[in-house]
């Protein structure tokens, strides 16, 4: 056997295997899984007096977490939002627990969130969800025990400020399951219970906007009895910890499909594993509005819908474009109803929709699009969004969308992508991670696919890496009140990723 012919046979076999693997995930799909964060899992820890099991299992977790600069979140790297608010609502649960041997991780908690809030301006992508209103919210609780950090007051009272201002003038029974400000009814605190819709505030599920922050804070201060929500949180527990979200079946199943629909795979294992989920997804949208982030969550959204839309559509289902267009605005898609910024993901998802909608790459939707993520685009190439703290995610997918469609958007941010492969292969914007080199490699793959040059070492070196840490744990780098992971998802990233790059790799072997 020849050199060629064994490298050959080594990569088909490992497509081979990526195929086995995306079969047992789509095998796996179901509710959604993501990883536990400190501040929900703070949030439960709070509930000693409603569900003291569940509260002292929220406890235990808080205390193994706590990373070695005394704040909670995720630990990989700094994002400051993050470190503050989960370590503020730890240091609420600890004291309200009132325990002694806590003492020291309340002292130190604190110290570290003087530290974090001096450095927010680092954070690229910006704030958590509802920093604005959470943080003064939760402060005023840290001050009512004596434990609120001792730097930043201007900075507390300026916010502090700002929330009871928007407090005082928001109309009451303003938050319900039908505005996203449900996610985030915590903000809400024990002065603006008057803003809760309470009738209509819980999902079918027993949730408050499918956060269980959310509903935990509802069992808190507004029925503490209420069995469905408690049911809720004691079916959402993972190891102790709970997530940021729960469920996610739309999300799970719709970003899942996508990552293999990219592959352009001929596997009818795979097309046969495929169509049930694609099924749940059809049923899942609604005419008119599109789709959510869970079957039955009240809410959909511009970003959800743009996904489902595109899936259906590369798998030759039928589906309304009036359900995205739904989304339209006079200057880009949004993501909600009532939104505070634009989101960078959600008009890229929305534009590589409507290019699977077959619209032509002039039509009004199309450009409006466009001319959004040209005066959105930072000077060295890349985008950031709200929803990842990662510039790779929202700058990768455009370059997925626009491959073969509208190539000018994205030829300054594939040379950014090359500039920023580090050394061993990897890809990552703070550190090293898969989820980022798997971006980077579907973006690669399909740019070449597409006809474009792409140095065959930027590929083999990024193969080899993500194949080798292509495991769990994952880096959490998905924004909502803290930062989390959908397992998952990412791991069908990963997995498309191989196998677009093992094509890419066969056919450069076979040229």
């Amino acid at each position: 056997m020849t050199q060629f012919q064994e490298r050959h046979n080594n990569f088909t076999f490992a497509a081979k295997s990526q195929s086995q693997k995306f079969h047992n995930l789509l095998k796996t799909i179901g509710p959604g899984l993501t990883t536990a964060t400190a501040y929900d899992t703070a949030w439960a820890a709070r509930l000693h007096a409603v569900t003291p099991e569940l509260a002292q299992s929220a406890i235990k977790w808080l205390r193994t977490h706590q990373l070695s600069d005394g704040s909670w979140g995720m630990g990989e790297f700094v994002y400051h939002h993050e470190r503050v608010i989960c370590t503020l609502i730890a240091i609420i649960a600890l004291a309200e627990n009132g325990c002694c041997e806590d003492t020291d991780r309340i002292q130190e908690g604190a110290a570290s969130i003087d530290h974090h809030l001096a450095h927010l301006v680092n954070d690229k992508s910006g704030e958590t969800i509802a920093f604005e209103m959470l943080f003064p919210t939760l402060m005023v609780r840290a001050k009512q025990l004596g434990i609120m950090p001792r730097g930043k007051t201007t900075f507390f009272n300026s916010m502090h400020k700002t929330r009871a201002y928007k407090i005082a003038r928001s109309p009451g029974n303003m938050i319900s399951r039908y505005v996203t400000m449900s996610f985030s009814a915590e903000m809400a605190g024990e002065d603006g219970v008057h803003l809760l819709d309470v009738g209509n505030l819980q999902e079918t599920n027993g949730s408050v906007g499918y956060s269980p922050s959310a509903t935990a804070y509802y069992l808190l201060h507004i029925d503490p009895q209420n069995v469905d929500a408690q049911k809720y949180l004691e079916r959402t527990f993972i190891d102790g910890g709970l997530p940021n979200v729960a469920t996610i079946d739309i999300f799970e199943r719709a970003w899942s499909l996508w990552n293999l629909a990219i592959t352009d795979s001929h596997s009818e294992q795979l097309w046969q594993a495929a169509q049930p989920h694609l099924d749940y997804l059809e049923d899942a949208w609604v005419p008119g509005k599109g789709a959510g982030t869970a079957i039955d969550w009240t809410l959909k959204d511009g970003d959800g819908t743009s996904i489902v839309y595109e899936v259906l559509k590369r798998y030759g289902r039928s589906v309304d474009l009036d359900g995205l267009l739904h989304y339209e605005t006079d200057t880009h898609f949004r993501t909600f109803q009532l939104e505070s910024n634009v989101s960078t993901s959600t008009n890229i998802h929305a534009y590589g929709a409507l290019r699977h909608a077959r619209l032509h790459e002039t039509h009004p939707s199309v450009q409006k699009i466009a001319d959004y993520l040209k005066t959105s685009q930072t000077a060295q190439g890349y985008w950031v969004d709200k929803w990842h703290a990662s510039p790779y995610y929202p700058t990768t997918h455009l370059i997925i969308a626009s491959a073969g469609y509208q190539d000018h958007l994205v030829t300054k941010a594939i040379d950014w992508i090359y500039n920023t492969q580090r050394p061993d292969g990897s890809w990552g914007y703070y550190v090293s991670t898969a989820e980022e080199t798997a971006y980077c490699l579907q973006a690669l793959s399909i740019w070449q696919a597409a006809g474009h040059y792409v140095p065959s070492i930027a590929i083999r070196k990024g193969y080899h890496w993500l194949n080798n840490h292509m495991h769990q744990p994952f880096t959490p780098l998905w924004i909502g009140k803290c930062l989390y992971t959908p397992l998952l998802v990412v791991q069908s990233t990963i997995i498309s990723a191989l196998m677009l790059a093992e094509r890419s790799i066969n056919m450069t072997l076979s040229n």
